[in-house]
C-alpha cells in the first residue's frame, strides 16, 4: 500500500476572533498570512542557515503540563533561525513571553504567548542539515 502519511498538511485551530489573531500571527512572528486567511508554507525552502526543516506530529498525554499555563488542547512549534532574536523582538512588542529557554541536542526553544492565551513555542534546529541516527 506503501505510505498513507507523509508529512504534516496543516494546521487548523478556532479562534474568538480570527481577524485579530492572523493579524498578530503576522505582525509578531512575520507570518504571510494570504487573503484566505492563511499560510502557504513551501516544505522545499531550505534554513539559509543550513538548519533543520523537518516537521514533527506528536500525542502527548491529555495531563501534560507542557502546555500550562494555556488551557489549549495543542501547541504549534514554529522553527526560527535566531531563537534570542525572536523572543526579543516579541518582548519588544509587548507580547508574553516565557523567560525560561531550554537547550539540548535538539535546539533550543523558548515559549510565548498569542493574545487569545495559546501557548506557542519557538524552536532554532542546531546548526546541521541532517538528523542523527538514532
Amino acid at each position: 500500500m506503501g505510505e498513507r502519511v507523509i508529512g504534516i498538511g496543516g494546521i487548523f485551530f478556532k479562534a474568538r476572533d480570527p481577524e485579530r489573531l492572523r493579524a498578530w500571527y503576522r505582525d509578531h512572528l512575520g507570518l504571510p498570512v494570504d487573503e484566505w486567511g492563511g499560510v502557504y508554507f513551501d516544505g522545499h525552502t531550505g534554513s539559509p542557515a543550513g538548519r533543520q526543516a523537518g516537521t514533527v506530529w506528536s500525542v502527548v498525554p491529555e495531563d501534560t503540563d507542557y502546555f500550562r499555563p494555556s488551557t489549549a488542547p495543542f501547541m504549534i512549534n514554529y522553527r526560527v533561525e535566531s531563537l534570542d532574536e525572536a523572543l526579543a523582538a516579541l518582548r519588544a512588542e509587548g507580547c508574553p513571553v516565557d523567560d525560561r529557554i531550554e537547550s539540548s541536542e535538539f535546539g533550543r526553544f523558548g515559549w510565548a504567548f498569542d493574545p487569545e492565551g495559546n501557548r506557542l513555542e519557538l524552536w532554532e534546529p542546531p546548526p546541521t542539515a541532517g538528523r542523527s541516527s538514532e
